[in-house]
């Protein structure tokens, strides 16, 4: 696939689209770690300085691709909670939002996996203005995480909520690349089957340290 040059505001809008698609059907096949900006390049059809002419360089596109992963997951974590009883006791609403945020998540492990090379990998090599478009969105991300949280859980308060999220982002990036291994430790616990007690699994491990985290936070009655 080739492009013409892009002219118009609209031409240049839809090339950054196509790379961001390209991006992300990617990342479908392979890790964020191995998402080069060449082939990344090839696939979307434009020489790799074309593409530089519209993202600063490859964790930008991976960071914008990330803003709108994570403003879909939490439009779907808005409407996965929406049904939830006020009238239900603390216990059961708090269980409701912690299989709603691990559920949500495990189906989607292009942000999983954007979430997990955040600050090692894809906040470096950006420009200020990337960092502030990127900090900017996922501070409006974060502010109707908090408002889905507190309707949930009003036990909790704003600020209360505000911990658990920031908390609870951490643990599932670290959740998940530690359940999802490279091949030699895979083949590791492939042969020998007495490794199986610190193998983790994505779902069981997030929903442990989700509960864990939100019953300390929760208020003693």
């Amino acid at each position: 696939m080739t492009f013409q040059r892009a002219r118009s505001a609209e031409q240049r809008a839809a090339r950054r689209q196509a790379i961001l698609g390209t991006a992300a059907a990617m990342l479908t096949e392979l890790p964020v770690a191995d998402l080069t900006l060449n082939e990344l390049s090839r696939r979307v059809g434009l020489a790799k300085s074309n593409v530089l002419n519209y993202f600063d360089s490859r964790e930008a596109v991976l960071l914008e691709l990330s803003s709108n992963e994570l403003a879909a997951w939490v439009a779907d974590l808005e409407g996965t909670l929406a049904e939830v009883p006020d009238a239900l006791p603390t216990d059961e609403r708090a269980e409701r939002l912690v299989s709603a945020i691990v559920g949500t998540l495990a189906r989607r492990p292009v942000l999983c996996d954007l979430i997990s090379a955040q600050a090692a990998v894809l906040e470096r090599n950006i420009s200020t203005e990337t960092a502030l478009t990127f900090k900017r969105a996922a501070a409006v991300a974060y502010q109707q995480l908090i408002a889905v949280v507190v309707r949930v859980l009003p036990e909790l308060g704003a600020e209360g909520a505000g911990r658990f999220i920031a908390t609870a982002s951490l643990l599932a990036g670290a959740v998940w690349t530690h359940s999802h291994p490279v091949p030699a430790i895979l083949a590791a616990y492939e042969a020998d089957p007495t490794l199986a007690a610190i193998r983790m699994e994505f779902e069981p491990a997030l929903t442990d340290a989700l509960r864990t985290l939100l019953y300390g936070a929760l208020p003693r009655s």
